[in-house]
């Protein structure tokens, strides 16, 4: 089990040091499940070469960009058809009940199947006031805006958001441009200010065949007003490798109906292993966060104080009560500790 954490992050109350504690359980350690691997360098990069980036990502722009889970979407039915019908536990249309129907894209038109939820259980999320590391983020990938969220990781650069691989990598294909981080945004509101990224990264196995089980990105920020991100938001502590089953409690914007993007949501719950795609090796809590909360931080235990240990990656169908992320492992841990590193 490896955790890093920043000063300002170790400063907890003793409550919450206590809540900590309790979520991570006695230090047990857990190797990572098989199928992880362990190459450490197995990262794919890039540097965007936008300008402006800041500017483009106006109110209006921001306020229609498509949830990125259409992106996940597309990741599901590959991982679906690699795998085939024969090998699934439950029947294909319980699992994907949608995809039948093309997400259909079209310039700055895209369908999102959470988007079909008008009839979502509300009890499954909490709403939360703004925490300064959590955010928006926002990109651009094949001529469409998109948002998912994210959140500000310990990091020797002190600029390291962590989000979901779709929220910056087809995977397979390009990496994704405009991306951007609005930390504590809050009806269209941005306190913080709008962070540019200067770099993306994310796993090998995301950029090179979008599979599921390391649907992980980190993107290393610009200054802003001649100040790193961490200085002024703060930072998570991160924790990978750690045993199976824990408490966590989630963030995260869901834009999808019957959510509206502008406010940040919550998920708690004890996380199980994912029963209809046990090849991801991911792990799911209750939730019905829709399209937009992909890429926002799990917390060990039950405050976002915790040790950060997965992110909001992908649920089935519509009305989805659960909230899969992908296993944090030394993969993941390699392409933190590159863009973590990195100037």
């Amino acid at each position: 089990m490896t955790r890093t954490k920043t000063l300002a992050t170790s400063l907890l109350s003793l409550s919450a040091a206590a809540l900590l504690a309790l979520g991570t359980g006695s230090g047990a350690t857990a190797a990572p499940p098989a199928g992880h691997g362990t190459d450490a360098s197995a990262v794919s990069s890039q540097s965007p070469s936008d300008s402006n980036t800041a500017d483009y990502w106006t109110p209006e722009r921001m306020k229609s960009a498509v949830s990125g889970d259409v992106l996940a979407d597309k990741a599901l039915a590959r991982g679906q058809a690699k795998v085939g019908p024969a090998d699934l536990q439950v029947s294909p249309d319980l699992i994907f009940p949608e995809l039948a129907r093309t997400v259909a894209i079209d310039g700055q038109k895209a369908t999102s199947m959470a988007a079909q939820s008008p009839t979502v259980d509300r009890k499954a999320n909490a709403s939360e006031s703004p925490v300064p590391n959590i955010g928006k983020v926002f990109f651009t990938l094949g001529g469409v805006n998109y948002v998912c969220s994210g959140n500000s990781v310990t990091s020797a650069n002190q600029s390291t958001v962590s989000t979901a691989g779709h929220c910056l990598n087809e995977g397979p294909g390009a990496f994704a441009t405009n991306f951007t981080f609005v930390p504590a945004y809050l009806n269209g509101a941005a306190p913080y200010g709008k962070w540019t990224a200067k770099a993306l990264y994310t796993t090998s196995q995301w950029s090179s065949s979008g599979d599921m089980q390391y649907d992980t990105g980190f993107a290393v920020m610009n200054t802003l007003n001649g100040q790193k991100l961490s200085a002024v938001v703060g930072a998570s502590g991160v924790q990978f490798n750690a045993a199976r089953g824990l408490t966590y409690k989630s963030f995260g914007y869901p834009a999808a109906s019957p959510f509206n993007g502008e406010s940040l949501k919550s998920c708690s719950g004890t996380a199980t292993n994912d029963p209809y795609n046990p090849q991801y090796n991911t792990q799911g809590i209750p939730c019905n966060m829709t399209g937009g909360s992909s890429g926002g931080p799990w917390f060990i235990g039950t405050s976002s104080s915790g040790y950060q240990n997965s992110v909001n990656s992908y649920g089935y169908g519509s009305n989805s009560t659960k909230m899969c992320g992908p296993y944090w492992g030394t993969v993941i841990q390699g392409t933190y500790q590159t863009a973590s590193s990195a100037p």
